[in-house]
């Protein structure tokens, strides 16, 4: 049991890369197209970048039902550390950083400041060129900076 629990944990971690790469590459690459309308945002609640939740539920559902079919339950951890790694996004993503549900519209804990200056950070590039700060979770020390320089200032 503690065998699959670490490979769900390990997955969740490794999703953190896969996430920036595919960020990266992928989303700013040959994907622009369902990615764009995140940068710049459209009419109505939905975007078509909203496709890359079913596009990321999809390796985790297969590696689920597949893992559970045939009893190969290491499988069945790395669909659930996918899934994890996906709840992990939406709740940062959609509901701390860009506040699509209104849950935490104010904040002062600084990891939560840092993670909204990277984000916001990254939307400041309108193209898909040029862009900055493509990872979710962990977040750049010039960001921690950032936002300890802003209390520092705001202290005085």
């Amino acid at each position: 049991m503690l065998t699959y629990i670490l490979i769900t944990l390990a997955t969740f971690c490794i999703m953190e890369g896969i996430t920036w790469l595919t960020h990266r590459f992928v989303m700013h690459g040959f994907l622009w197209y369902l990615h764009e309308d995140h940068h710049q945002k459209g009419p109505g609640f939905f975007e078509k970048n909203d496709a890359f939740f079913v596009i990321f539920a999809i390796p985790s559902w297969l590696c689920i039902m597949l893992g559970s079919m045939n009893q190969v339950y290491w499988v069945v951890s790395i669909g659930a550390g996918i899934a994890l790694y996906g709840f992990a996004y939406f709740l940062v993503h959609e509901i701390i950083i860009h506040q699509r549900i209104k849950l935490f519209t104010r904040s002062n804990n600084r990891y939560i400041k840092a993670i909204r200056w990277a984000h916001k950070m990254h939307h400041k590039h309108l193209d898909k060129e040029e862009g900055e700060s493509f990872g979710m979770l962990i977040v750049a020390k010039k960001y921690w900076d950032k936002v300890r320089k802003d209390e520092m200032l705001q202290r005085k």
